[in-house]
């Protein structure tokens, strides 16, 4: 009898429920926003929208954004803190770096990359936007799958 009592089953976690437990920020809402460029299912939660924005951005595996460019007439540029998972930032033109939790990640402004998910990851990284004058930003092609897969 006290089997069928305090037999409970714990509810199914979805993967990414999972992988939320492994991380200190939230994952946050779809990134239905920006989905136009990326590739995969993004999600966003912003984490200061005052001062200095900051926002963590979550990639499913295989996600990643296409190349963009932020550019700024001074200052400017980004900054990326890998909070969780596996994942790859690259500059045009030079070899991918993965990113773990703890990697930090300097974007000059005017600078070509692209950063995502590796394929067998979720990866989750802190995008600080830095201050610049004239700011905006470029979304540029995607990037191939023939280039992610080379990650690998």
């Amino acid at each position: 009898m006290a089997k069928e009592i305090w037999n409970e089953t714990e509810p199914a976690h979805t993967e990414k429920e999972k992988y939320q437990n492994t991380i200190f920020f939230p994952i946050g809402q779809k990134n239905d926003a920006f989905a136009q460029y990326f590739i995969g299912q993004s999600y966003l939660a912003p984490i200061s929208t005052e001062q200095v924005p900051i926002f963590n951005v979550t990639f499913e595996p295989g996600c990643r954004n296409n190349w963009h460019i932020h550019h700024a007439k001074n200052g400017g540029g980004q900054m990326l803190i890998c909070v969780g998972g596996r994942g790859y930032y690259q500059e045009k033109g030079k070899v991918p770096v993965e990113m773990l939790p703890g990697s930090v990640i300097n974007i000059p402004a005017n600078v070509k990359h692209w950063h995502g998910a590796a394929p067998d990851s979720w990866f989750s990284h802190l995008a600080v936007e830095i201050q610049g004058e004239d700011t905006s930003n470029e979304w540029c092609e995607p990037v191939s799958d023939l280039e992610y897969n080379k990650l690998a």
